[in-house]
């Protein structure tokens, strides 16, 4: 054999074979196998540093944030050809910028929030903290900024120890926030009024927004049904537009009441941070399911292997559960119950939802649901003890206001109870236009305010 020719090769081959045993043991020492950490970064366990899962963490929100570009782009391109995706995507740092040519313009930054005055604390939750905010020129905004003491940050913190990168992470939750409310724009999403990310003026991100009230579900059981369905009417035209967003169908996936604002009336999506505009994939039918406590769906898995359709069903479903089932049914005037009676058992197209949403809507405004009216309608007005008549729910706590479509209505209500002695015409008008009459009872002293007074008539 060679070696036994040359003894120095031997000793070389020992050598190189010692050498290369001393190295393979000291990379399994040290924890130098691949894909490992080593030295102080090595984990006996076998798990990376909580260092690296953060950096694993913040990579993939930031690459979240980059899909809703990309997909915005994507089809902004098919809706219009002559959008050139190459300017829509802006990098700051390496990282996405918020401030896009392609969305709606806002007008207050970091310079104008340096000047505002917090005039009260509307609410906080895991993530974020919403204030209420004058800016100098008196109007009153939103501002929604991370919550410091907030769980999701507390939580970060018990298994990173990273406070700043902790904050950065948390931090990602709202400008998904802001990205989602630059790139959909809806009557019933609140509006995007401006934003900053300097930390030295603000403390950090802080998107501003037009000021809401909570949603009260209590409060609003009480109101009138004219603004029950008002809620319900845009909850359902926000749900036919997120179905088909420019950034796709675009699903709620915490879906409660408390994710909305009431402006001037109106219903307003505030919490978007939880919104997925990813249909679930799937290889069969079966991983095409919603799970509910009351009720499962299941529907196909398309050619492309997506549950298409799914994140629409879920809104509605939950738009039912929520909403629907408590706020339409309840004193819905009489001729118009058949139709809301067909779509509380209706729970399958947006678009067919809608389209009975809207012929409620016409009928209720033209006086269609008058025709053949019978004279006994009571209009949900109730005796106590045959002296004092109540009526409920009322647009005033200290009287009877109800909205009527003519005087005619207003007469036949009126003539329908023995203690009415007269109704009378308010100056204001409810959403639909309808009127606000004010009834005057025996026993009970009312000052109607700006009503003009007309006399007890059944007549038209």
């Amino acid at each position: 054999m060679i070696f036994s020719r040359n003894p120095f090769c031997a000793f070389l081959f020992v050598a190189l074979l010692f050498l290369s045993l001393t190295v393979i043991l000291k990379k399994w020492h040290f924890g130098l196998q691949e894909n490992k950490p080593f030295g102080d970064s090595a984990r006996t366990d076998g798990l990376t540093t909580a260092s690296d899962r953060l950096l694993q963490q913040l990579q993939e929100r930031q690459q979240e944030l980059e899909i809703l570009n990309i997909t915005f782009n994507i089809i902004q391109g098919f809706m219009d050809s002559s959008l050139s995706t190459d300017d829509s995507t802006n990098y700051i740092n390496g990282k996405l910028s918020l401030d896009n040519p392609v969305t709606a313009k806002t007008d207050i930054g970091c310079e104008e929030l340096s000047g505002i005055k917090v005039v009260d604390f509307l609410g906080s939750g895991y993530t974020k903290t919403v204030l209420k905010a004058a800016l100098p020129q008196g109007l009153f905004v939103a501002l929604k900024s991370v919550n410091h003491q907030g769980t999701d940050l507390r939580l970060c913190m018990e298994d990173f120890q990273d406070s700043q990168g902790c904050l950065e992470l948390v931090s990602f939750k709202l400008r998904k926030e802001i990205v989602l409310l630059q790139r959909l724009q809806h009557p019933n999403i609140v509006k995007l009024k401006g934003q900053c990310q300097d930390s030295t003026l603000v403390g950090g991100i802080t998107a501003v927004l037009e000021q809401g009230m909570p949603l009260q579900m209590i409060q609003l059981l009480q109101s009138p049904w004219e603004e029950r369905f008002r809620v319900c009417l845009g909850l359902v035209r926000l749900l036919q537009y997120l179905s088909r967003s420019p950034l796709g169908s675009v699903a709620l996936l915490d879906f409660q009441p408390r994710q909305f604002v009431m402006v001037s009336g109106e219903l307003k999506l505030t919490d978007l941070d939880d919104a997925s505009i990813q249909e679930p994939a799937c290889q069969e039918d079966s991983e095409c399911q919603l799970q509910f406590s009351l009720r499962n769906f299941t529907l196909r898995c398309s050619s492309s292997r997506i549950c298409d359709g799914l994140n629409e069903m879920r809104n509605l479903y939950n738009a039912y559960r929520y909403f629907f089932t408590y706020l339409l049914p309840h004193q819905a005037p009489p001729l118009l119950k058949p139709l809301i009676h067909q779509i509380m058992n209706s729970t399958g197209d947006i678009n067919e939802t809608l389209v009975a949403f809207e012929e409620v809507l016409h009928m209720y405004k033209s006086g269609l649901h008058l025709e053949n009216l019978p004279p006994s309608v009571t209009r949900g007005m109730r005796s106590v003890a045959n002296m004092e008549y109540r009526c409920w729910p009322s647009y005033n706590q200290q009287g009877c206001v109800l909205s009527v479509h003519s005087a005619r209505e207003a007469a036949l209500i009126c003539s329908s109870h023995p203690q009415c002695t007269s109704f009378s015409l308010s100056s204001e008008k409810t959403w639909t236009g309808q009127c606000l009459m004010c009834f005057i009872w025996k026993m009970v002293a009312i000052n109607p305010q700006n009503c003009l007074t007309l006399a007890k008539t059944s007549e038209t």
